[in-house]
């Protein structure tokens, strides 16, 4: 029955791994990482089992918002390294049997780049249409009530031109126009050239900003806004956001994409998921894998949580392929959400349920969230929104190699302070140490890659409760396995309606669970999980 496995395709067994290249590891001193970092780190990654991996951006760029301000689409930033550097990157990944997934940042670029500055140059510029120009309104306010998600207007005044440019980030981030066909094309292109070096796919940022409304209509206030919340959340941003002709768009990534061999193509995309869905395309010619950011957003609540993943199942288009994620650069670290035991419920739900999990680094090693001094904070959502507590910074702090001078990262100054306790919580620690939560991720992923039922089976939901949530992962001919998780800090019970439910511990978050036999009444304590096999 193996045979049913090859109809699925590298990203729907496989396992994708995020890298913020600033900080994973440096290779020259400067305390920034780089791509002979990640590179000399690919052994580690081949033993933690993933086998693909996503690299934020590290395209040229003023770092503005830190390489999602590009000025060049098509060469690498010197603080990473060289082209040179990039594909010996890529040799050595596809050698080891791994993917390599680049961001791609097509909705803005850089203020320096080339494009842009000769679309600023004069208002006749051929090059003019390639972002959103608006003269001011009559009144001589701006073309409408639009915010940067990075606080204030989303307009800014070109004073040369007589004219706003619409940025929905930095205003050193001008979207361009995606409704000029030039546009696409030259996005396109870019696409073509990384495919060409062997990139084995793309995550797009920002995927569901990438056109706006024609009209520019007013956002309509959002009557759900709190003072803690971002200033952008004070719209609902209908008009600005997640327009129907985007996934024209995204079809046309897509078609460039099938054009090569098995290449993937996730999006960015923050949106309620009956919306989420959409993404997936008219017979599934939208993106490969419209990131399902749900265990990101929602209250670590078992109930809420079960039916969230029972909502997902059921709206998910019939050639859908779901996908999880825990943790991004752009928001908080799981274990700072849920706690360190919390923490390896969430890998245990992110690795058996159906579907493409992606891991952010270093949260395999339980890494929190590092407070940054106010004078240190570097993210432009903190700076621009002080007061709320916003910087991305604390999830973005360097990984935690050992315990030697700055956790094994730098020989230098790391460009963001590391957490005080690196020298008890590391890589080099944890790999000697069974109790740890990287040997229990690198022996769940090791567990997964090999049950079939587990990478691309069936989901069936069994029972959630205030504490608890079960389901069972199935694949005809393969082993079948019930998974029960404790979401809470108390002693959990389950039991099964159906009698059959018996089979033995194969993995638990208490080691010495494993190896034992359950019946159709288990006793869970507080924090703990276990993968039962089936009889």
């Amino acid at each position: 029955m193996a045979d049913n496995q090859q109809q699925y395709l590298w990203w729907q067994k496989e396992v994708i791994y995020q890298i913020y290249p600033r900080s994973f590891q440096d290779s020259n001193g400067d305390g920034i990482g780089d791509l002979q970092g990640i590179l000399h780190r690919l052994d580690y990654l081949q033993q933690l089992g993933v086998s693909a991996v996503w690299l934020s951006p590290i395209y040229p760029s003023p770092m503005a918002d830190f390489g999602y301000d590009i000025s060049d689409y098509q060469g690498i930033h010197p603080l990473f390294g060289s082209l040179q550097d990039f594909d010996a990157l890529i040799t050595a990944v596809h050698d080891r049997g791994m993917k390599l997934i680049l961001d791609l940042v097509p909705n803005h670029t850089s203020d320096q780049h080339p494009w842009f500055l000769e679309s600023r140059s004069s208002r006749d510029n051929p090059k003019r249409d390639w972002y959103i120009w608006h003269d001011r309104l009559p009144d001589g306010g701006e073309p409408n009530n639009w915010l940067s998600v990075f606080g204030g207007t989303a307009w800014e005044w070109d004073e040369p031109t007589q004219q706003y440019y619409y940025h929905a980030f930095l205003k050193e981030q001008p979207d361009l126009n995606w409704r000029n066909p030039q546009v696409q094309e030259a996005m396109l292109n870019v696409m073509r050239f990384w495919l060409d070096k062997g990139v084995d796919g793309f995550r797009v940022d920002v995927m569901w900003h990438m056109i706006k409304d024609e009209n520019l209509r007013d956002n309509p206030p959002n009557p759900d806004y709190q003072p803690h919340m971002a200033t952008y959340e004070q719209l609902l941003p209908v008009y600005s956001t997640d327009q129907p002709e985007v996934h024209e768009i995204v079809l046309k990534m897509r078609q460039v994409l099938d054009s090569y061999t098995n290449r993937l193509l996730i999006g960015e995309i923050y949106l309620p998921i009956h919306q989420l869905v959409a993404y997936y395309g008219i017979d599934g010619k939208g993106a490969h894998l419209p990131f399902n950011f749900q265990l990101l957003l929602l209250p670590w609540d078992a109930r809420q949580i079960a039916s969230a993943i029972d909502q997902y199942e059921g709206l998910l288009p019939p050639q859908g392929w779901p996908n999880w994620v825990l943790s991004n650069h752009d928001q908080p670290r799981i274990t700072s959400r849920v706690g360190k035991e919390q923490a390896r419920i969430a890998a245990l739900l992110l690795l058996t349920l159906r579907g493409t999990p992606t891991i952010y680094y270093g949260d395999e090693i339980g890494m929190r969230d590092v407070p940054i001094p106010v004078d240190e904070v570097q993210d432009p959502q903190g700076l621009n929104m002080p007061d709320k507590n916003l910087s991305r910074d604390p999830a973005r702090t360097p990984m935690q190699w050992d315990n030697t001078l700055n956790a094994g990262f730098s020989s230098g100054k790391p460009w963001l302070r590391l957490a005080r306790n690196f020298s008890r919580d590391n890589v080099q620690l944890q790999l000697t140490d069974p109790y740890s939560i990287l040997s229990f991720y690198r022996r769940l992923i090791k567990f997964r890659q090999q049950q079939p039922s587990l990478m691309v089976g069936d989901y069936l939901p069994v029972y959630a409760d205030t504490q608890l949530i079960a389901y069972i992962r199935q694949l005809e001919g393969h082993p079948r396995f019930l998974i029960l998780l404790n979401l809470s800090h108390r002693p959990g019970y389950f039991k099964a309606k159906d009698s059959s439910l018996r089979g033995k511990v194969v993995l638990a978050t208490p080691l010495e669970w494993e190896g034992s036999f359950v019946n159709d009444s288990i006793s869970l304590g507080g924090d703990e999980g276990i993968i039962v096999q089936l009889e």
